[in-house]
């Protein structure tokens, strides 16, 4: 963020608490950049068949993942679980349970993992290019983000990580 958003001054580096900030000059303003971290729900979709790992077209070819979406203002995050789900993969949630929260320092995210059991046909959205349907026991979870959820999510069914 390079412009202050309520008055449309540029931002200078400041010591807010301690800790450097970007922040706006303009002392009736007093915008603060926090820089607070966005809260991303993960799930964890599975049909009977297995859980599904989505190939986001954005991203390289071998990259397969849960499916993620950002929750809206005055969202539910279960809500926006279920949502996610049926926007992504045309999928209906049947149940919908939390498995976790996890950093993800590294996109300045937390994250809100949930469990869906769905049902219904794939139809994957614009966002989506392949899937991956993998028997829960075949899962190799990545050591951050949302494979960690993915760990406990495995490790409460009594299913062993890969390591």
């Amino acid at each position: 963020m390079k412009y202050c958003p309520q008055c449309a001054t540029e931002l200078r580096d400041a010591q807010i608490n301690g800790e450097p900030r970007k922040a706006c000059p303009v002392p009736e303003c007093g915008f603060v950049n926090w820089g607070n971290p966005t809260p991303v729900v993960a799930i964890i979709v599975e049909l009977p068949e297995g859980v599904v790992l989505a190939h986001n077209v954005a991203w390289p070819a071998e990259f397969f993942s849960i499916i993620t979406g950002f929750l809206e203002a005055d969202e539910d995050p279960a809500e926006c679980a279920r949502r996610e789900t049926l926007e992504e993969l045309g999928l209906k949630a049947q149940s919908c349970k939390l498995v976790g929260v996890y950093p993800f320092a590294q996109q300045n995210q937390v994250i809100i993992a949930y469990h869906i059991e769905a049902s219904g046909e794939i139809i994957l959205n614009e966002e989506l290019d392949a899937y991956r349907v993998v028997a829960p026991a075949r899962l190799k979870p990545w050591r951050q983000g949302t494979g960690l959820a993915l760990i406990d999510w495995m490790q409460a069914r009594g299913i062993t990580a890969p390591r």
